[in-house]
């Protein structure tokens, strides 16, 4: 698990979608833990935070997985919650029609929309039809403009919902339209992720706080005109949400801002006209606050932006760009920012480990022990990781020196690009190990009987298959690296140009390498016609990295000449 967590990390392939269910019960721990436990038993789905509260009597409840693992858990959630959860008997402050309330989707990583909305209708499908719960689809899966606001579909709530469904024009999108006394109704959705954030400022006014908020947000602030007619300003930003308040805790105001879109308004960009409003009333931005997770991209784009503003090139590693987005945020002012814990899709995958996560010389002193894995196919990848990594250097060292101005804009996009492949060849290192773990476990499957071999055949093809095709895909990719390193020496600093030079010739070993890992593994494939593919893009790809790498050891000579 920890290995595949790994490749996770760094190249995140899958569809990661979160979901953020509120259940009726905040009080009783023993309910709460029985609803949570599900999410837990539910392969695939990682529960991030459970939050209850006794005033509310309600639990914000947090996890992520691939769509079938967070359905499922969150199926398996919502049966125990109408198990457990009698909404005759519930009494809180917060608005509820339901013993789970509301089940949104996020798009978190690799995911859209509308495999969010796909999910909510699945899931609505299932819960109306198996439990007998009344569901009704909100936000970005709403079946009509009237039910997008989740606090229409809620007006009344619980006490409301038997004279509501008399209404035809009431009728769930999925289960019955009849009032279930258990358990109430259920809304489910599909909304984009929504970041809780706060500003700090140098004063205790909340006043001068609320006012920066009816600035920045979306909804802007009332205006009385010279007539006595009252007109409103709307605020700076859209998705955007923000009021100000004291915390005692912390001795100081805040603007307590929600966005509920940072695609459309990203994060840094409220903070900075944060900065500037402060400074229009005296005040000083001291730093901000995350409340719960953040994704992975927003905290990015903040990092890119400052690095930018510095005259820095976004061709550095990731653990800087999010050095860059905490320093410059100032998220570490009231506690210690742990992008590890903050961030979703870190969170996800797991602390890195595997043959990655090792020193050089504990990784050398594994290759060369009697274990067969690792091996070449691990090191090939390693080479296109180096290879790489020397291309965004390269980049780096050509933006920052003086008189290269015309070169910037390749250097910049040459080094994002190979920062990207860089961690994808990282994540390959462990999965080429994996391949071939996985054809020792289809190996040693039982022979006893017809089915046993059949099962077995099966899996070894399979693994055969994967074996095969992970060093393909590096081999495929040195191409692009090689493409880079040749765009390095040509345009990138000609002090560095030995460096490009050794990122092509590093590539080429990667191909090489690669190229011989698919030859020995390609006999082994029962299925000739994939076995006929991959050995010919094989072929295909290794003329290509010959000639790339030629052109770059020429173009270095002439350099040199």
């Amino acid at each position: 698990m920890a290995r595949k967590a790994l490749g996770r990390r760094y190249n995140l392939p899958m569809k990661l979608i979160e979901c953020v269910p509120n259940f009726s019960e905040g009080r009783d721990r023993a309910v709460i833990d029985a609803i949570t436990a599900e999410i837990v038993a539910t392969p695939g789905a990682v529960l991030l935070d459970v939050d209850p509260g006794a005033a509310t009597n309600r639990t914000v409840v947090t996890f992520i997985g691939e769509p079938e693992a967070v359905e499922e858990a969150a199926f398996r959630a919502i049966k125990k919650a109408a198990a457990t959860i009698d909404m005759t008997r519930h009494h809180g402050e917060h608005p509820r029609m339901g013993a789970t309330d509301v089940c949104p989707f996020v798009p978190v990583a690799g995911a859209t929309m509308d495999d969010c909305i796909a999910l909510a209708k699945r899931l609505g499908k299932r819960v109306g039809e198996e439990l007998g719960i009344p569901v009704y689809l909100y936000e970005a899966a709403a079946t009509r403009p009237e039910r997008r606001s989740l606090a229409d579909i809620r007006k009344g709530e619980y006490e409301a919902l038997p004279e509501k469904m008399k209404d035809a024009a009431f009728a769930p999108d999925f289960g019955q339209a009849r009032f279930n006394a258990h358990s109430g109704a259920t809304v489910i959705g599909a909304r984009e992720f929504l970041i809780a954030y706060n500003v700090n400022l140098n004063t205790r006014d909340k006043k001068l706080a609320n006012a920066i908020a009816q600035t920045l947000r979306e909804a802007g602030k009332s205006k009385k005109d010279a007539d006595g007619t009252t007109t409103n300003v709307p605020g700076r930003f859209k998705e955007c949400r923000a009021v100000g308040w004291y915390i005692e805790e912390f001795g100081r105001a805040q603007v307590s801002i929600n966005l509920t879109n940072y695609k459309v308004t990203p994060l840094h960009e409220v903070f900075d006209a944060a900065c500037e409003e402060a400074a229009k009333l005296g005040l000083r931005v001291t730093g901000s606050e995350l409340v719960g997770l953040i994704p992975r991209e927003a905290l990015l784009a903040a990092g890119d932006h400052y690095l930018a503003k510095q005259g820095k090139t976004n061709g550095v590693p990731e653990k800087e760009r999010v050095h860059a987005a905490v320093l410059s945020l100032g998220l570490s002012e009231l506690a210690a920012f742990d992008a590890n814990l903050k961030v979703i899709e870190y969170r996800y995958a797991g602390a890195p480990s595997g043959l990655v996560a090792m020193t050089v010389r504990d990784f050398a002193d594994e290759l060369s022990s009697s274990s067969p894995a690792p091996g070449g196919g691990s090191v090939a990848a390693l080479c296109g990781a180096v290879s790489a990594s020397l291309v965004a250097m390269v980049a780096a060292l050509t933006w920052s020196k003086t008189g290269m101005d015309a070169s910037r804009p390749a250097m910049r996009a040459t080094g994002a690009e190979a920062q990207a492949l860089k961690d994808w060849f990282l994540g390959a290192v462990d999965r080429d190990t994996e391949a071939f773990i996985a054809v020792l476990a289809a190996m040693r499957m039982p022979k006893k009987t017809k089915e046993d071999l059949a099962a077995r055949a099966g899996a070894v093809e399979c693994a055969n298959q994967g074996a095969t095709k992970v060093p393909l895909d590096v081999l495929e990719a040195t191409i692009r690296t090689l493409e880079l390193s040749l765009r390095a020496v040509k345009e990138g600093n000609p002090n560095s140009v030995s460096d490009a030079g050794v990122a092509g010739a590093v590539a080429l070993a990667a191909a090489e390498g690669a190229a011989l890992n698919v030859r020995i593994n390609a006999p082994s494939l029962t299925d000739r016609s994939v076995a006929d593919e991959y050995v010919a893009r094989q072929a295909g790809a290794l003329a290509r990295a010959r000639d790339l790498a030629e052109q770059v050891r020429g173009a270095v000579d002439r350099v040199l000449a």
